[in-house]
């Protein structure tokens, strides 16, 4: 379903004049809509189009609304201004009136296909992510070099993925290649290939991964890695799309789109002679920035309840959740390795937890005490743990971090705790006493 918001009728009739007849089977028009109308569609809405009859103040409402869901706006082409306050505030893309029939059927279907993103692991829901959302899209449609840059775990390579998969070239090959991965005496003959007897040990020809990748898009991650001596050649290859395998004389000519990403900054690699600047140019021609996990923390709970999904076991998987420590541990992590950091954190705390609720301990986090205040004033801190502690005492400290962690959670209610830890409160109060001996907890708990 394709929900239209618009207050005036002789806009609507504009804008299905400017439909295909399939899409306008799928409109539902609504001239405005209360605060809880997203969720009571029983067919909830896939797009979402705000007309240029709605106000200002009316769009934005709706922005924050349907903030899960792709966004078109479409505005006068006098309010340009807006239209592009609006991509900051939410929305996915705009059109600005007078447009085509193509245009916004071409606009409609980037759209629809936003939440293929997300089916691949990719949950992207803050402003910046859904900007890069649609710069990805309206590059995909294209064949010009794209260079992906974004730190380590941004998911550099998924999103060159999902750009292949949304291109014309989607039926073709997807070829992966890391540069850093390869030694350097091998990178050039995995990439141009080489025929037999080319260098020592080639007893057969191979294939090099342009050719493999023809009539496809190949993908070269970590591309600052490349060395000088081999920049120049695939900048001969980028300037007249044919190769040359090592040790044969025949140009092979070549189809590929290709996509490039690193996590370094190319133009400080330039200045500092470490990569050529014309090869730099050639492959900057569409430039796509993946925001780290620090700056889009909005989307931690969707990321996490993902992984949580993806690496726990069916039942147990939907009844988990997180303590207020450990959402507050997620919150403040810095996440140096980004989404894949997440999803490693995410995949220990399935195996480590003792419940269905997931402790700031299990993620390999620091607990942190609640704003609220509990009962609980001091951290657990064992110290250097000393080689030859006993297992049993291992186990005991693991014990205590739990009871602390879970009476974190349960913001210091005695019986909440012992519910959530399986035992009784006498015996809750036990483990509470030996705690304060062993001075974990400072206070008369």
């Amino acid at each position: 379903m394709i929900l239209l918001l618009e207050s005036d009728k002789a806009c609507v009739d504009d804008v299905l004049a400017h439909l295909s007849v399939d899409y306008a089977r799928r409109i539902v028009w609504q001239t405005r809509l209360p605060d809880d109308a997203d969720l009571n569609f029983a067919d909830p809405p896939s797009l979402v189009i705000l007309g240029r009859g709605l106000s200002q103040q009316q769009a934005l409402a709706y922005i924050r609304q349907f903030h899960t869901v792709p966004i078109l706006l479409i505005s006068h082409v006098d309010q340009a201004e807006w239209a592009s306050t609006a991509l900051g505030a939410g929305v996915n893309d705009y059109l600005l009136y007078p447009f085509s029939l193509q245009q916004l059927t071409q606009q409609i279907t980037s759209l629809l296909n936003v939440n293929t993103l997300q089916t691949r692991g990719m949950i992207m829901s803050s402003p910046a992510s859904r900007r890069l959302q649609t710069m990805a899209h309206r590059v995909a449609l294209a064949d010009a070099p794209v260079l992906i840059r974004g730190e380590t775990g941004t998911g550099k390579e998924m999103l060159a993925q999902f750009i292949h998969a949304n291109s014309n070239r989607k039926d073709g090959p997807f070829v992966a290649v890391n540069c850093a991965a390869i030694p350097e005496s091998m990178l050039e003959a995995i990439l141009f290939g080489h025929v037999k007897g080319a260098f020592t040990g080639a007893y057969t020809g191979q294939v090099g991964k342009f050719e493999l990748a023809n009539h496809g898009t190949l993908f070269l991650d970590e591309i600052a890695e490349m060395p000088l001596s081999l920049q120049t050649k695939l900048l001969r290859v980028l300037q007249e799309w044919e190769v040359e395998r090592l040790g044969s004389n025949k140009m092979i000519p070549l189809d590929v789109r290709l996509i490039t990403a690193t996590n370094q900054n190319l133009k400080d690699a330039v200045s500092k002679g470490y990569f050529r600047e014309d090869l730099f140019y050639r492959l900057d021609i569409l430039p796509l920035v993946i925001p780290p996990l620090r700056q889009r923390r909005e989307e931690l709970d969707r990321l996490i309840a993902h992984f949580v999904q993806k690496h726990g076991d069916g039942t147990f998987a939907h009844a988990v959740k997180l303590s207020p420590c450990a959402q507050q541990a997620l919150w403040a992590h810095s996440w140096p390795g980004n989404i894949r950091e997440l999803e490693n954190r995410v995949q220990r705390a399935m195996v480590m937890c003792r419940s269905t609720v997931l402790l700031a301990t299990d993620f390999g986090l620091s607990a942190f005490s609640p704003s609220s205040g509990s009962i609980v004033t001091a951290s657990l801190n064992r110290g250097e743990q000393s080689p030859s502690e006993s297992l049993q005492e291992s186990r005991k400290h693991g014990e205590f971090q739990h009871v602390l962690e879970t009476l974190r959670s349960c913001r210091g209610h005695r019986n909440m705790t012992a519910e959530a830890l399986g035992i009784t409160p006498r015996a809750l109060r036990y483990k509470l006493a030996e705690m304060r001996r062993r001075g974990i907890i400072t206070d008369d708990a």
